[in-house]
């Protein structure tokens, strides 16, 4: 069922004069836990580690690969304060190692995510991503699911000196694209979305099917919540 805050609907019937939209990838545009978890999996039996279940990575997934790395070295989401320095770079560079050839083998687009980014630019939206992933594994899986030619620009979590939840993607993104935070909405299925948007003072969308640790995602006060990827094309005139 769709969320709608009620500020939301007193005033941001929706999302007037909006030019511009951001885009998380992993867990809102596309699920890249298979490929996500082969890697970190291959790391730690590397390192003579015991692997973990697909299912129970993807509750550890949405902070980059670093904090990935360092909740699979923990055996938990909450990580470890005595891991040791060597092993988390040990492990991180395996990681990199294995996933950079691997970052597209099972990775899929959400349904109905072509389509309604097609239709989205279409009427003239400038349309961008802002992800905690490192920027080298991007264009892998862009250009390995046919979405090359739809963003104008692509941020991942090394491009700057901080990422999400940070604001400093968001307003380097409203810099490069010559807009302002009124005009653009952040759309992703983290916390880390929301709290980047509301950092910077721009409207924010969330999605109900991505990664965000088994909590509720309407608990970080969204704009809008909607479950399906090609409600955006209801909810944005």
């Amino acid at each position: 069922m769709t969320y709608l805050q009620s500020s939301y609907i007193e005033t941001n019937l929706n999302f007037l004069n909006k030019n511009t939209l951001l885009f998380d990838l992993d867990g809102t545009l596309v699920d890249s836990v298979p490929d996500l978890a082969f890697a970190v999996n291959q790391s730690l039996v590397e390192l003579g580690l015991a692997p973990f279940s697909q299912d129970v990575i993807r509750g550890w997934v949405g902070n980059g690969a670093d904090i990935l790395i360092q909740r699979a070295l923990s055996g938990n989401a909450k990580i470890s304060t005595d891991l040791d320095n060597t092993l988390k770079e040990r492990a991180l560079a395996l990681f990199y190692q294995v996933y950079e050839s691997h970052s597209c083998i099972e990775t899929r687009l959400y349904p109905n995510v072509l389509e309604t980014l097609t239709a989205l630019k279409e009427r003239g939206y400038s349309l961008a991503i802002i992800t905690n992933k490192p920027e080298r594994f991007i264009a892998p899986i862009i250009n390995g699911l046919a979405l090359n030619g739809l963003f104008e620009l692509i941020i991942g979590g090394d491009t700057l000196a901080k990422r999400k939840p940070d604001p400093l993607p968001l307003n380097y993104a409203c810099q490069q694209l010559s807009t302002n935070v009124e005009q653009c909405v952040m759309i992703g299925d983290s916390k880390n979305d929301i709290l980047a948007a509301k950092a910077a003072n721009m409207e924010s969308i969330a999605l109900t099917y991505g990664y965000n640790y088994g909590e509720n995602i309407a608990n970080y006060q969204p704009e809008l919540v909607i479950d399906d990827f090609a409600d955006l094309l209801s909810t944005l005139i």
